[in-house]
């Protein structure tokens, strides 16, 4: 009998959920929004958490009779590195364990496979916002950003995922349900005196992390986000012990979160948009940081190439918007149409945003900032409205996916798709890094988050071509090189997957790795939850699991 036949054997009886292995569904959960193609052998839809720790315990439990078990939670699969790929079993939350079930003006609870799309609007309703959304905030679930850390456009005024979580319910190995939150050192050497399963996980991660302590923060990468690695440095921080900064970002390596309860802020009552047009990139380090003084809520851009594609692609909008705010949209962009015809195509556009509580202090501060810059000579404009702010978030903002529906001979390919680098070098950086992409002739774009110095490159590839297998691993080299020798991360928010985890040895010493390796080994002994990220990864296994299509 082997290991699949044997898990629907055992879930017949006692699995409230559904249990699918037919090639239509595998297929679905072979690919998430990378490169890769990993097919599995089932995929079950759990009812609820005992369905999960049913699942948990059988896989847990056979691991040694049946040594290919093993199982990764999956939601949305919006991820973009291989991270909700596995060649076993899926564990999809999205069919039935989603849903609100507490929200207030302070702190909501909701089930991982929650989509934002659907929670966002019930926050607003209380005035009230997750604030670290993403790009793809109309795809993604709450878990997903639990799992990838996730940061967006608000992220460079109030930080990524982990500030947002007040605690988690998690399914650890053994298959039992435990409430991870932020405890007191007094709270801590409770649960190690205890000795039991929990106990030991508390009393091992405190020996990691506090015999280690030097390290771990000379580790820690420079930048203002990261999502590589296991954030070890964040667990203690000399007065809390927080598991919660170890769960967050691990990309469910360490365990299956059935609840989530995340702090929320109140949403500013007015924000404005300000455009700055870019010719060149020579100045960009200078106007970033002279932009940062006056603390935007949101600092975007997006290259040439991204608005070109945009422009050619913008039709392909209309099924996500009414007709009419369509055509709106459309000749809210005649300015921008004669701005080309007569200067020429921006180099890069630079999306401000500031929130507060009334326009006139907020035109103050775009009056003061647009002092402070006008020596630079760049093109500026305000937005007049909501709307008017918003054809240039939907660039931003769907770029991905119109390349990812529209191009055809090509498909998008990323593998260096989230560097960040600190903000003052990057006139420095992006030049060299150009250089990289278009000495092997790449079609790519680039966008993301200007004020935290983290950039999207999106290449555009001919994937039947074998030869651009060879140029993803040399291209992925050259350019964590080049990010590595500024100090910065080969990943701010879209996480390690399988694309990354092989190239994690270049940005940590072999002493981190190893403790990564033994953080993994604390919560998973057995090795069965979402194997191969963060720890194990390989080039070989990577390579070989990158579409050919």
């Amino acid at each position: 009998m082997d290991s699949i036949t044997a898990l629907k054997n055992h879930l017949a009886n006692n699995f409230k959920g559904d249990i699918e292995d037919k090639s239509d569904v595998l297929e679905k959960f072979s690919h998430d929004a990378g490169l890769l193609i990993v097919r599995p052998k089932v995929v079950l839809f759990p009812k609820d958490t005992e369905d999960i720790k049913i699942a948990v315990r059988f896989v847990h439990e056979n691991k040694k009779k049946y040594p290919d078990l093993s199982i990764t939670a999956r939601a949305a699969g919006s991820c973009m590195a291989g991270g909700p790929l596995n060649n076993s079993i899926i564990l999809d939350t999205t069919r039935y364990i989603h849903g609100i079930k507490n929200l207030s003006d302070s702190e909501a609870v909701v089930l991982p496979g929650t989509f934002y799309r659907d929670f966002e609007p019930e926050a607003k309703k209380l005035g009230v916002m997750l604030p670290c959304y993403t790009a793809s905030k109309n795809m993604n679930t709450i878990g997903g950003m639990v799992g990838n850390n996730s940061a967006g456009e608000k992220t460079l005024y109030y930080g990524q995922m982990e500030r947002y979580i007040n605690s988690l319910k998690i399914v650890f190995e053994d298959g039992n349900e435990y409430i991870v939150k932020p405890i007191l050192k007094t709270e801590l050497d409770k649960k190690i005196a205890g000795a039991d399963f929990e106990g030991r996980i508390y009393k091992k991660i405190w020996d990691i992390v506090s015999e280690n302590k030097e390290m771990l923060m000379e580790a820690k990468p420079k930048v203002s986000k990261n999502s590589a690695g296991y954030y070890l440095w964040n667990v203690w921080d000399g007065k809390i012990f927080d598991l919660t900064r170890l769960i967050v970002g691990s990309q469910g390596t360490l365990g299956i979160v059935t609840e989530i309860t995340i702090r929320l802020v109140p949403i500013k009552p007015v924000s404005r948009l300000f455009v700055i047009f870019m010719p060149g990139i020579s100045r960009l380090g200078d106007i970033v940081n002279d932009i940062l003084e006056f603390h935007p809520e949101s600092l975007e851009s997006y290259d040439d190439s991204t608005m070109s594609l945009a422009v050619k692609f913008l039709p392909g909008l209309i099924r996500n918007m009414k007709l009419w705010n369509f055509i709106r949209l459309v000749f809210r962009f005649i300015p921008e149409g004669f701005m080309v015809l007569f200067g020429g195509m921006p180099k890069l556009v630079l999306l401000v945003e500031f929130s507060g509580e009334t326009v006139e202090g907020i035109n103050q501060v775009i009056d003061n900032l647009e002092k402070k810059i006008s020596h630079y000579g760049f093109k500026m404009r305000r937005a007049r409205d909501e709307f008017d702010s918003e054809k240039y978030w939907t660039v931003r903002r769907e770029s991905f996916n119109l390349l990812r529906k529209h191009v055809t001979g090509k498909r998008t390919a990323p593998f260096v798709d989230d560097v960040i680098i600190p903000p003052h070098a990057m006139p420095d950086f992006l030049p060299k890094m150009r250089k990289i992409l278009d000495d092997y002739k790449l079609l790519y774009t680039i966008a993301g988050h200007a004020g935290n110095g983290n950039f999207h490159i999106i290449p555009l590839m001919d994937m039947t071509d074998e030869r651009n297998i060879k140029i993803i691993d040399e291209v992925s080299d050259k350019v964590y090189d080049l990010v590595l020798s500024y100090g910065g991360s080969i990943t701010a928010e879209h996480n390690d997957g399988i694309i990354r985890t092989p190239y994690l040895s270049k940005m940590f010493k072999p002493e981190i790795i190893t403790l990564f390796k033994q953080t993994k080994a604390v919560f998973d002994s057995e090795n069965i939850f979402n194997p191969g990220k963060k720890v194990g990864g390989t080039k070989e296994y990577m390579m070989k699991h990158i579409a050919r299509s």
